[in-house]
């Protein structure tokens, strides 16, 4: 088959991964890549909300098997125009996305058919929301209602906090016209159930869990993730099969009956609380950077699950490996807020392990800084343990003046 990946990021790096390692795939187009996904793809530079570009591409170079990577390509409809054009594809339909693009509707979906997770009111009005958030205790928990690429949740732990949060989303539209989600806090330990869906039918995979704090100890601000690993020792077999059950299959049920199936990834960001799981977000595309430890766990032919979800076809039971993998995110000085790009990067081919790239460009020969998440550095071993001390030895191996990491990934699960 020939298969064209849509994106650019460490996700669509682990996915065009995965699926060099198909019998089945023989040659792999991604658009529009990056220095590392150049390795294993021939690169088009195409944006990946380019609905129009990327159909012609499709149609042109007689593509086999599309596969949609971000959240952006999926909103503008990439999936309707593939299908209306008779080309196969795997990823969600503009309506089924709004489970991850708008967290009002993915709220309504959850409350309406009994998916556990927390109290929220919705806003758009700043005023309303002010006044909303400060009846209540702290921490307030707020979430821009659309895509806001990973950026668009506070968790407030003063008011004036939640206050600036909130004319960030309602008065100064940094994220665009939206309204805002203000939720109950909950607690306990977060992770990531991702599933292969495809209308009722529901295939889990491993479980994970990222970091969302820049910085060790889980201080600072929120990002998109600055690591993870897979498998999760303080999730027991009884809280995934609730979780599937009660949360990932009930939903797809939902979505179903909301006339608008899931046909791609269902990602769900949960927590185990002192009253069970429950449904922190849901994604609707392969998590980053989860996707980038899940991905190296599978065993069974990835492009035989992409090809029975975009067919409509039975989908086939998934197979992992028992190692462990953790990675380490690589980011620019200054992430999540104003940073440098145009670094150059050494080493990489001093690497032992596996290197993602997230957000990195080719200048000729040399490999530089494109991003504010720049290179996903995972390490493999029969334990978490020594999955970290892998990743940390390649971390060591790479240079560039303008890169930070987190040495503490996976401290929920290793106590030392």
């Amino acid at each position: 088959m020939k298969v064209l990946v849509i994106g650019g990021g460490g996700r669509c790096h682990a996915i065009v991964d995965a699926l060099a390692r198909s019998a089945k795939v023989e040659k792999i187009y991604c658009a529009p890549g990056n220095a590392g996904i150049a390795a294993q793809a021939e690169c088009v530079p195409l944006k990946d909300t380019d609905v129009d570009g990327l159909l012609a591409f499709a149609k042109t170079n007689g593509i086999d098997l599309t596969v949609v990577g971000p959240e952006a390509s999926l909103a503008v409809g990439v999936v309707d125009a593939f299908r209306e054009a008779g080309l196969r594809i795997f990823g969600h339909t503009k309506a089924a996305t709004r489970i991850e693009s708008s967290k009002e509707f993915a709220k309504q979906i959850m409350e309406k058919y009994g998916i556990p997770t927390a109290g929220y009111r919705a806003f758009s009005d700043y005023e309303a929301a002010a006044e909303y958030v400060k009846s209540r205790p702290l921490p307030a928990v707020l979430k821009y209602d659309g895509l806001a690429a990973g950026k668009g949740v506070v968790v407030a732990e003063s008011y004036d906090e939640a206050d600036a949060a909130l004319r960030d989303m309602l008065l100064d539209d940094r994220f665009g016209k939206g309204r805002v989600v203000v939720e109950d806090f909950l607690e306990g330990p977060e992770f990531s159930l991702m599933c292969f869906v495809s209308g009722r039918e529901v295939r889990p995979m491993v479980l994970a869990q990222d970091h969302k704090r820049a910085y060790d100890g889980d201080k600072g601000p929120n990002t998109g993730g600055m690591g993870a690993y897979s498998p999760l020792p303080f999730i027991s077999a009884e809280d995934e099969a609730f979780a599937l059950r009660e949360i990932m299959q009930r939903t797809a049920d939902a979505m179903v009956s909301e006339g608008c199936p899931l046909t791609g990834v269902l990602y769900g960001g949960l927590m185990k609380t002192r009253d069970g799981v429950k449904v922190i977000e849901f994604n609707a595309r392969f998590g980053d950077p989860e996707t980038e430890v899940v991905l190296p766990r599978m065993k069974s032919d990835i492009a035989d699950m992409f090809l029975a979800v975009a067919e409509g076809r039975n989908l086939p039971e998934a197979e992992w490996h028992d190692f462990a993998v953790l990675g380490i995110v690589l980011a620019s000085k200054g992430y999540p807020g104003d940073y440098e790009k145009g670094c150059q990067i050494k080493g990489l081919d001093r690497c032992e392990g596996t290197v993602y790239h997230m957000g990195t460009k080719s200048d000729g020969d040399r490999t530089l800084t494109a991003g504010g998440r720049v290179l996903f550095v995972a390490g493999r071993g029969l334990t978490l343990e020594q999955a970290r001390a892998a990743a940390l030895r390649d971390v060591e191996r790479i240079e560039c003046d303008n890169l930070f990491h987190r040495t503490d990934i996976g401290h929920w699960a290793i106590k030392n």
